[in-house]
């Protein structure tokens, strides 16, 4: 099984993708290891921050040396100029807050993970065309659980995960995979300001390990 393969079912497995960025790489690395402890097994440092590319490579010498099994990708990947930069820093998989082909074709030959963004159904057609398989819908919280019911059966060979706005409750989570997504990109819904401000990184493994018991709980049902 290629790279790519192995990441999209661990992916697929977890039903969880966590992504965060902060500027202290302290922090960051609290949170990683925070996340990892959970039972984290892929996560989404983003590139939303000057200091995003010189923690992502801290990150990825902490995962190879101390977490192994952890895939650890780079989100808010907008151009090439980015995505050549992360995956010659190690990054295992790549997700765009929209389309961009030319990433595309990039990350294919590189055999790595490609997740874009999109809204519409011609954006997400775009991305079908583009050869993704999985797509980030996102700004979730926009368009709701509804949205994928409606898009389900016009795009059957794609994966939805919503990313932005998603819920830590039951309810919320329930509607989303009920609806019919294989996972759920989850960030400051997870990770608490006051948590991440306070450097409470006990509490933010156990919030990590209480969404993926419940999303255990609601898909196993």
């Amino acid at each position: 099984m290629r790279k790519k393969e192995k990441i999209l079912e661990a992916l697929l497995d977890q039903k969880l993708l966590p992504l965060f960025y902060h500027d202290d790489a302290a922090t960051s690395i609290g949170i990683l290891k925070a996340l990892y402890q959970a039972g984290i097994k892929v996560v989404e440092y983003t590139n939303r921050g000057v200091y995003a590319f010189d923690n992502f490579k801290l990150l990825r010498k902490l995962v190879d040396k101390h977490l192994p099994g952890l895939y650890i990708g780079i989100g808010t990947i907008k151009n090439t100029k980015w995505a050549k930069k992360f995956i010659q820093a190690g990054a295992d998989f790549i997700i765009c807050p929209s389309i961009n082909v030319e990433v595309a074709a990039l990350v294919k030959r590189e055999g790595l993970l490609w997740i874009p963004g999109c809204l519409t159904p011609t954006e997400i057609a775009m991305a079908e065309n583009a050869g993704a398989t999985l797509i980030k819908i996102f700004p979730a919280n926009l368009l709701g659980p509804s949205y994928i019911t409606g898009i389900r059966e016009i795009f059957p060979d794609l994966k939805f995960m919503p990313t932005g706005g998603v819920e830590t409750d039951e309810k919320n989570l329930t509607a989303w995979f009920h609806a019919g997504v294989v996972a759920v990109g989850m960030g400051s819904k997870l990770f608490t300001k006051k948590l991440v401000e306070e450097n409470d990184f006990e509490g933010l493994r156990n919030d990590a390990a209480r969404a993926l018991a419940m999303i255990k709980k609601i898909t196993s049902g």
